[in-house]
């Protein structure tokens, strides 16, 4: 039988429109100027979770709400990237079939980086989405490996540009020359196209960045999380159950503070120490955040008592059984700030279960997954 495809391809058997190097550079620098976003707030995100030795003691906390701005962004250019992505790959995909394979080594260093950028831009989109709904079909640990592959990403790209920057220039600001550039009575198509994409890439954000940006909530139908829903008002990721932390388990509870003046108080003991109220955001990694009430005892307070030098970091550690998540560490900026508390009540109502009770961690600037829960010892380093 004969095949229905022809022996060799070239940019004349493809005879959709819009396969131009002029819409694919407007295309690029878009999706180049979402993926720069979300590497630098990825880093700042990674950098928050798992700061190196040199920062341990030495990440801001101010202003209160950096963090979830960054990785609100993160997340929204995130979504923003797949549509754009998608046309960026639909635009250039007959040059994949391209014969010869490799004229060059320029032209070999040029499809390498095109595979590995195609490749790694993939995984980055698709993985950064499954983990927004918390769902990871995978061996792998998802942080560690998500992080690694964008330093991949970026350094394909920044190979990727180098390698055509000729073509780039050429492109950036004129139309097109060449087999597959359009005529001039065919730019309108180009500029339907572009509309219809930014309309594609604000549909998804309107309708998914409403789980940080509050104001837009009414309008997050796509995003797996609303930050209205949830006990108490807000979102919960990790429940007391899932934990395994339950009556049982704080029924004789007390806190202990490790120092050089080390002490412990009960759950009576903390409600009667100077409580503070602070408004301060929840921001997880997944791209949802909400502020809420916190009622309860500054975290420098309890340090002082326990004779906690200034600079000291401290360490906390949770009633749950597992997790990564379990034991944290918090700089003396932090510690020291006036907005981290060890917060007793939410939004003026004792913390459920699901929040942490009897005790938790808030602190500002601070991802969600380092908001302790069910504290059961402060550890000062």
């Amino acid at each position: 039988m004969k095949s229905p495809f022809p022996a060799r391809l070239s940019d004349a058997s493809f005879s959709g429109r819009l396969h131009d190097a002029r819409t694919a550079t407007v295309i690029g620098r878009l999706l180049g100027a979402a993926v720069a976003v979300c590497f630098v707030t990825g880093l700042i995100s990674h950098v928050w979770q798992h700061p190196p030795a040199f920062l341990a003691n030495a990440l801001p906390s101010r202003p209160a709400w950096g963090y979830r701005v960054s990785q609100g962004l993160h997340v929204a250019c995130g979504i923003a990237a797949v549509p754009l992505l998608l046309a960026k790959l639909w635009t250039v995909y007959p040059r994949l079939f391209a014969r010869p394979v490799v004229r060059s080594a320029r032209h070999a260093l040029e499809r390498l980086s095109v595979a590995v950028l195609v490749a790694s831009a993939l995984f980055e989109l698709l993985s950064g989405l499954l983990n927004t709904a918390q769902w990871y079909p995978w061996p792998f640990s998802f942080v560690p490996v998500h992080y690694a592959v964008g330093w991949l990403l970026v350094g394909a790209m920044v190979l990727h540009l180098a390698v055509k920057a000729p073509e780039i220039a050429a492109h950036w600001r004129r139309r097109s020359a060449g087999t597959l550039s359009l005529p001039d009575e065919d730019a309108t198509d180009r500029r339907s196209l572009l509309r219809a994409l930014g309309a594609a890439v604000g549909a998804v954000t309107v309708t998914t960045v409403g789980q940080s940006f509050t104001p837009l909530g009414r309008l997050d139908l796509l995003a797996p999380r609303h930050p209205g829903h949830g006990p108490q008002g807000l979102p919960v990721n990790r429940t007391a159950a899932r934990a395994g932390v339950d009556a049982q388990a704080v029924r004789d509870w007390r806190l202990r503070i490790e120092g050089p003046r080390p002490y412990e108080l009960t759950l009576r003991e903390l409600r009667a120490l100077p409580q503070h109220e602070v408004t301060l955001p929840i921001a997880c990694v997944e791209g949802w955040s909400k502020a809420a009430r916190w009622t309860g005892v500054r975290v420098r307070d309890l340090l002082d008592r326990a004779g906690a030098p200034p600079g000291a970091r401290i360490r906390i550690t949770s009633l749950e059984r597992h997790g990564a998540y379990r034991v944290s560490e918090m700089a003396h900026t932090y510690a020291r700030d006036p907005l981290t508390l060890l917060a007793l009540r939410l939004n003026g109502e004792v913390l459920s279960f699901d929040h942490g009770f009897p005790a938790r961690v808030i602190a500002p600037n601070r991802p969600g997954v380092l908001q302790t829960k069910w504290v059961g010892r402060l550890e000062v380093l």
